[in-house]
């Protein structure tokens, strides 16, 4: 083959010597396809003149371009030898090649001698390791080969196919014969392969995989053979797809009804069922309780949820920990959303050691994190942070590949930390979780690593970056078994009420029905807190004390439920609003009451953000709670990360202290357009000075930023 372009060449030749004016995009694009070979992007440059669609063309620029064909055809498949060239297009149905595997497919010795002379003669071959083992054909090489295949073997093709699947069955490579068999269309051969494969594929998380495979095979196979048709509701489930699980499940269970009154064999007992995994057909019982349990959950029945669930430990055998773990797990989910958290964590607890026993590391990366968020529900984040810090162990095990959920770890750490106002420790694991990637993470990740990012936001006062990241999320969001507590709706409701945007809070709450007189349930408390939150804001904006005793109201009974389900996390974040709604109603003993009751709650766990991301107005109590004679040392603590800034609920309240006629001027210049040294000259002082009293009234205001301060002061009506 040619030498490569570079990219920088790939330009200067396609818009300098072709003259096409392609964009970088397309030339990237270009490079991309033809891989940098010299001649192909010549080519390419000839089919391309006189055409309006540069870009549609490149993305489907392949090898039955006729340049390209004529090309590769009369320069190079003509000059070979002919078996060379026999070699050439019959190993063209492989995407990679080792010298065995082409003896396989060929029927001929010499694989690996044929392999290196095409490498020594730079023929479209390309290495895919430093050993020069395994190649691939250069991708318009290997569509030109395939299209003189089919042209010239048309019925060969399948029996090629058939001989790599072998391969690399005997090879314990199943996903490579799998889909070698699917190519060949013996579907009975792909199937059997499928029925064998599915406990390391679901052990690897691999279930869109799965479900992929599944769903290529024809239908009367798949409802042939009870352990694929389970097979599939599972995938279904796992990939998000309610629809059609049920009738899977039916088909499995139809064969199961029939065997049940036979004595021969299972895979006898009828004639036109299949059975290759007799193990997993035998487990079948048991397994589609648990699908079923997990199709309610989906469905938002929490009590078919619990039948389902035990029902499935009754059925599965104590040694099939796989099926152990998952149905204790999904006992445990569905306590969870009820609000039994200890429940639900000793199931998770007792899941996590099936799981362990079974091997499956990622589903014990998975329940990790379940596990985290029940105690920082309770409110103890010290075990949290230490359950979070062995999943991150196991999930990075020396030795071991990097197992799936290692993202996740980091960014759960990375929310305990930011709770604990390290904003950098908190910024530095949100970055490690992007460095592993969205491959070594858990479904959710990209959703959860932008709800990670826009806290940290919020908490450095920078609310319409934190708007941003959470509409991202909002759009990253995929369902799946687990309850989603803090739905970033509710997330966004709540910048908009710092914002004093509460015309957009309001739409929230009519879009979701989130009303003050709703029943109260673990599943939705976030949300009513935040509505307390808006009850409060608007109560206070409007002078209606009406509004205000409705956020008070709703805080006394939110406080009774979480109190009840030992929810102290919760109970903090509530104690917090009611504090407020008690300062804005003018019972100030009732609001440091409410705020005592708060950080005795948040100190033995190192709580902060949770309280001075009210801002202002917590700023302000926790002032007057400093000047307390048993103020602890946590309340100044408390005190002066809130006068640092972050975000708020939009209630006007009193500075925390006031400003002098001197800072007034400052402030007032300070929303003009001068800058420091203009500022010190109007004054005749220094710029230190300035700077000086700039610092003190950001103290005052709670603002860290010249912009928050002029904001802020309009809103005090200061200027």
């Amino acid at each position: 083959a040619d030498l490569r372009f570079t990219p920088d060449e790939a330009t200067a030749y396609l818009n300098g010597t072709m003259g096409l004016a392609l964009t970088a995009h397309d030339v990237e694009a270009l490079e991309e396809r033809t891989e940098g070979w010299i001649a192909a992007l010549q080519l390419a440059g000839l089919s391309m003149q006189g055409r309006d669609d540069i870009t549609g063309f490149i993305a489907g620029f392949a090898g039955d371009d006729r340049y390209v064909v004529d090309y590769l055809v009369e320069e190079v498949l003509h000059r070979q030898p002919e078996q060379v060239r026999s070699f050439l297009v019959r190993t063209s149905i492989l995407t990679r090649m080792s010298g065995p595997l082409c003896d396989a497919v060929t029927g001929q010795d010499g694989g690996r001698a044929t392999l290196e002379a095409l490498d020594r003669a730079n023929l479209f071959l390309i290495p895919l390791d430093d050993f020069r083992r395994w190649y691939r054909y250069h991708h318009l090489f290997a569509d030109v080969l395939q299209e003189r295949l089919m042209a010239e073997q048309p019925d060969g093709v399948s029996g090629l196919h058939r001989r790599a699947s072998d391969w690399y069955e005997r090879n314990g490579e199943r996903s490579e014969a799998i889909g070698h068999a699917m190519a060949s269309e013996d579907f009975t051969r792909a199937a059997d392969l499928v029925e064998l494969a599915m406990r390391a594929t679901r052990r690897d998380r691999q279930e869109t995989t799965l479900r992929r495979w599944l769903e290529a095979l024809p239908d009367e196979v798949i409802r042939a053979r009870p352990v694929l048709s389970n097979g599939l509701a599972g995938s279904l489930l796992a990939t998000g797809e309610i629809e059609g699980v049920e009738a899977r499940l039916r088909d499995a269970e139809q064969w199961l009804e029939t065997t049940a009154q036979a004595t021969t064999r299972p895979g006898s007992s009828r004639p036109g069922m299949v059975v290759v995994d007799e193990e997993a057909f035998h487990d079948l019982p048991g397994a589609i309780a648990i699908h079923r349990a997990g199709r309610a959950l989906v469905l938002g029945d929490v009590v078919a949820t619990m039948e389902h669930a035990r029902r499935a430990l009754d059925l599965v055998r104590d040694d099939n920990h796989l099926g152990r773990g998952a149905a204790a797990a999904l006992l445990g989910l569905a306590s969870w959303t009820s609000g039994d958290l200890d429940a639900a964590y000793q199931l998770y607890a007792d899941a996590t050691v099936s799981f362990e026993k079974a091997g499956h590391h990622s589903d014990m990366i998975g329940l990790a994190l379940t596990m985290a968020d029940i105690r920082l529900a309770q409110g103890r984040l010290s075990e949290a942070m230490a359950i979070l810090e062995h999943g991150s162990a196991l999930a990075l095990e020396p030795g071991a590949s990097v197992r799936r959920g290692a993202a996740d770890m980091h960014v759960g750490l990375s929310g305990i930390l930011r709770e604990r106002d390290d904003l950098d420790g908190a910024a530095q694991h949100l970055q490690r979780s992007r460095e592993l990637g969205v491959e070594n993470g858990l479904p959710q990740n990209p959703y959860r690593t932008r709800v990670a990012a826009a806290l940290i936001r919020q908490a450095q006062g920078d609310l319409d970056g934190a708007l941003e990241l959470l509409d991202e999320a909002a759009r990253l969001y995929v369902g799946d078994f687990s309850p989603d507590f803090r739905p970033v709706a509710a997330l966004r409701a709540r910048v908009w009420i710092a914002q004093g945007k509460l015309s957009e809070a309001w739409g929230w709450a009519r879009e979701h029905g989130v009303t003050a007189t709703d029943e109260l349930s673990y599943l939705h408390e976030f949300e009513h807190s935040t509505l307390a939150r808006l009850l409060l804001a608007q109560g206070a904006r409007d002078r209606v004390d009406d509004s205000i005793d409705e956020a008070i109201g709703l805080t006394e009974r939110l406080l009774t439920s979480a109190e009840a389900g030992g929810r102290k996390g919760s109970a903090i974040d509530i104690l917090v609003v009611q504090a407020l709604a008690r300062q804005a109603r003018g019972d100030l003993a009732g609001a440091l009451a409410s705020l005592a009751r708060a950080v005795a709650l948040a100190e033995p766990e190192g709580y902060v953000r949770v309280l001075v991301d009210e801002g202002p107005p917590i700023a302000a109590l926790l002032k007057l709670a400093a000047k307390q004679r048993d103020a602890s040392g946590y309340v100044r603590r408390l005190l002066a990360a809130a006068v640092m800034g972050g975000g708020g609920v939009g209630v006007e309240q009193p500075l925390i202290e006031s400003l002098s006629e001197r800072e007034l001027e400052i402030l007032r210049l300070l929303s003009g357009d001068l800058g420091g040294p203009d500022i010190a000259r109007e004054l005749v002082v220094s710029l230190n000075t300035v700077r000086t009293h700039t610092k003190n009234i950001y103290a005052k205001l709670g603002v860290t930023s010249r912009r928050a301060a002029v904001r802020q002061a309009g809103e005090l009506h200061l200027l």
